[in-house]
C-alpha cells in the first residue's frame, strides 16, 4: 500500500488539483481523467453505505449510555436488538445525522473544519483505545486473547488470506479513490511526502493492533468465541460487557470510539468529492458540502432499509441490485464501491503514474522537499511491474469468489 500512496501522493502535490483536474493537467485531452472521476464517483458510493453503518454506532451508544447491556443481553436478545435497528426506519435518520455532523465540518474548510476536528477527535480517539486495550489485556483470561492475536498458525495463511489481506490494506488506506490524491494537494513543497505516505501505513497499523488489543482479549474473558464484521461489534459485543468489571462504561467508550473513527472516515470521503466541485466546477465550499452530501444522504436510504429486508427497500435491492450478489443492497454497494471500485482505481493509477507520467516525474515530486526518496529505485520496479499485478490479482479474486458464491 505505501508504494501507491507516494504515488497518490505525488501526483496531488505536483498538480495542486482534485483528482480529475489532477489527470486533466498531467494527462490532458485524453481518457485519463476519467480515473479521477472515478474516485470522486468512489467517494460518493462509500460515503452512501458507510454513513449507514456509523449510524448505528450512534443507535448503540445511546444504548449503552441507558445501560441496555446488562445481564438480559443474551446472544438471542442481541441479535433480536440489531434486527430491530435495522428493520425500521430510524437508521436512515441516523446516517442523516452523520451526514450532517459531516457536511457542518467539510463545509468549513481545510484549517477551520477538517484540521480543526481532526486536532480534538483523533487524540480523543488514540486515547479512548490506549485504555480501553490496556483495560481489556488486563482482564482475567485476557492473556487467551493476545495470545489469539499474536501468536501466527501459518496453517491459516492461504493465498486468500494474504489476498485479503491485500484488498483490507487498499481500504484501509483509502487508496484508489482519489483521497489521497486531494490531501496530497494540501501538501507544501517542504513536506517529505514519503514519510507522510510511511506514517501514514505506520498509524494506521497501529490503530489497527490496538482496536485488536481492545476486542480479543474482552471476547476470551467473557468466554465469547471471537466473530467478524457488523455480528462481532453489533451482537456479539453487547452481550460481554455485563461481563466486563465497569463493563457499562466499556460499553460507553466502545461504541464512542467507533463513532469517532466513523466520522473521522466520512469527513475524508466527503472532502475528495467537495474538492472536486470546488475546483472544476467553481461552488463554494458550502454549496459543495451541502449538496453533496445532501444527495449522499438520499442514496444512503436503500442501504439503510436493505439489511432488515423491508418490504420496499429490502426487495428492490436484493432483486435488482444484488441479483448476482445474492446480497442486499447495502452488501451490493459495498461490494461495488468499496471492492471492485477501489480495486481497478488503484490499478490504474498505477499505470497511470508507471507507464503514462513516468516514475521520474513522480520521484521529483516525491524528492520536492530536498528529503532523498528511501528506497527510489525499487519503488519504481514496485509500481510498474508488482503493484498492479498484486492489486490486478485481488480484483479478479474478489470478482471469482463473488461469482462462485453466487453460483
Amino acid at each position: 500500500g505505501v508504494p501507491v500512496m507516494w504515488a497518490e501522493l505525488s501526483v496531488g502535490r505536483t498538480t495542486r488539483r482534485n483528482p480529475v483536474g489532477a489527470f486533466k493537467r498531467l494527462a490532458p485531452d485524453s481518457l485519463w481523467p476519467g480515473v479521477g472521476g472515478l474516485g470522486v464517483m468512489t467517494g460518493v458510493g462509500i460515503l452512501s453505505f458507510y454513513s449507514v453503518v456509523a449510524g448505528w454506532t450512534l443507535s448503540y451508544v445511546w444504548h449503552a449510555l441507558i445501560g441496555d447491556f446488562g445481564s438480559a443481553m443474551t446472544a438471542e436478545a442481541s441479535g433480536a436488538l440489531f434486527g430491530e435497528l435495522t428493520g425500521s426506519l430510524l437508521p436512515v435518520g441516523l446516517a442523516a445525522g452523520v451526514l450532517l455532523m459531516t457536511v457542518l465540518i467539510v463545509q468549513a474548510g481545510i484549517s477551520a473544519g477538517i484540521e480543526r476536528a481532526s486536532k480534538i477527535l483523533m487524540p480523543i480517539l488514540v486515547g479512548l483505545l490506549v485504555i480501553l486495550a490496556i483495560r481489556s489485556a488486563t482482564l482475567p483470561g485476557g492473556h487467551e486473547g493476545l495470545r489469539y492475536l499474536f501468536v501466527p498458525d501459518f496453517s491459516k495463511l492461504s493465498g486468500a488470506a494474504i489476498l485479503d489481506a491485500l484488498g483490507q490494506a487498499m481500504f484501509s488506506l483509502s487508496l484508489g479513490m482519489g483521497a489521497m490524491i486531494t490531501y496530497g494537494s494540501y501538501l507544501s513543497k517542504s513536506e517529505n511526502l514519503p514519510q507522510a505516505g510511511a506514517t501514514v501505513a505506520l498509524f494506521d497499523t497501529a490503530i489497527a493492533l490496538l482496536a485488536g488489543v481492545m476486542i480479543f482479549p474482552a471476547l476470551f474473558a467473557a468466554g465469547v468465541a471471537p466473530g467478524e464484521g457488523p455480528g462481532l461489534v453489533f451482537v456479539v459485543m453487547p452481550t460481554i460487557f455485563d461481563a466486563l468489571p465497569a463493563g457499562g462504561l466499556f460499553a460507553i467508550a466502545f461504541y464512542v470510539l467507533l463513532s469517532i473513527a466513523a466520522l473521522t472516515s466520512t469527513i475524508g470521503l466527503l472532502e475528495v468529492v467537495v474538492s472536486y466541485f470546488v475546483d472544476e466546477q467553481k461552488w463554494s465550499r458550502p454549496k459543495a458540502a451541502w449538496i453533496i452530501g445532501s444527495g449522499c444522504a438520499l442514496l444512503a436510504i436503500p442501504s439503510a432499509m436493505s439489511v432488515g429486508y423491508s418490504p420496499l427497500f429490502g426487495t428492490f435491492g436484493e432483486v435488482f441490485f444484488g441479483g448476482m450478489l445474492g446480497a442486499s443492497f447495502l452488501d451490493t454497494q459495498i461490494a461495488i464501491w468499496g471492492t471492485y471500485s477501489v480495486a481497478i482505481g488503484a490499478l490504474l493509477l498505477c499505470v497511470f503514474v508507471g507507464w503514462k507520467w513516468g516514475t521520474r516525474r513522480a520521484l521529483e515530486s516525491l524528492a520536492e522537499s530536498g528529503d532523498d526518496v528511501p528506497l527510489a529505485r525499487a519503488w519504481s520496479f514496485l509500481i510498474r511491474y508488482v503493484c498492479p499485478m498484486a492489486v490486478g490479482v485481488v480484483l479478479l479474486y474478489k470478482l471469482y469468489t463473488t461469482l462462485f458464491s453466487a453460483s
